[in-house]
């Protein structure tokens, strides 16, 4: 069965939100995932390798991913928002998701600021079926809005990551409430350099943890 993909633009707070659909290659989707990138201040958008793998390991496991540049990225209107004007445009893009695929199960899933946007979603919706923060920025202040989240909280976090670094990251983690997952990917770098097979490995397994 060939892959649905469909490109399209969500109307955003501040403007249009250039965005891809993509649907599993093999099946029916079973679960309707909205993917978030990582900073738009310094390089990131839906293209990023990153994010490509955690879209494309949520589809493996059947997954339907959406995938949208924040405001002022790309295509996208607008201008950069301080994390909360590309939360508002995250709710934008979930409530287009929904919209499409109302009877599925939600996912979110975030990578570094990305990770961020999705757990700020989750701790306002409680319609959420779980949330993956991949590369969690610990550097960050304020991060107490995470333990309002009540759907399980599964972090993906490099080994050597700069901005979430492991002894930083793991008392984090510890402080949390359940439910909960850790999982560490030994790679070089926040971005998965030398481990971007194993980490998207990760994300199919914890995809598929129904």
């Amino acid at each position: 069965m060939p892959r649905r993909i469909e490109t399209l633009f969500i109307q955003g707070p501040a403007g249009r939100l250039e965005s891809i659909i993509e649907e599993p290659e093999e099946q029916e989707p079973v679960e309707a995932a909205l993917v978030c990138h990582p900073h738009p201040q310094h390089g990131g958008t839906m293209h990023n390798k990153v994010v490509h793998r955690l879209a494309r390991g949520l589809r493996r496991a059947g997954c339907v991913v959406l995938r949208f540049n924040y405001r002022g990225v790309n295509l996208s209107e607008g201008a950069y928002g301080h994390m909360k004007g590309e939360v508002e445009d995250a709710r934008a893009a979930l409530a287009e998701l929904r919209s499409r695929y109302p009877r599925l199960p939600v996912l979110l899933g975030g990578f570094s600021f990305g990770s961020r946007v999705v757990l700020h979603v989750a701790a306002s919706d409680d319609n959420i079926s779980r949330a993956i923060a991949v590369g969690f920025p610990t550097k960050y202040p304020n991060s107490d809005f995470v333990r309002e989240i009540r759907a399980p909280k599964f972090f993906i976090q490099s080994t050597r990551d700069a901005f979430g670094p492991r002894e930083e990251l793991q008392a984090f983690f510890d402080s949390l409430p359940e439910p909960k997952q850790l999982s560490w990917i030994e790679a070089s770098d926040h971005f998965f350099r030398d481990g971007l097979d194993a980490y998207e490995a990760e994300v199919l397994r914890v995809g598929n943890l129904r």
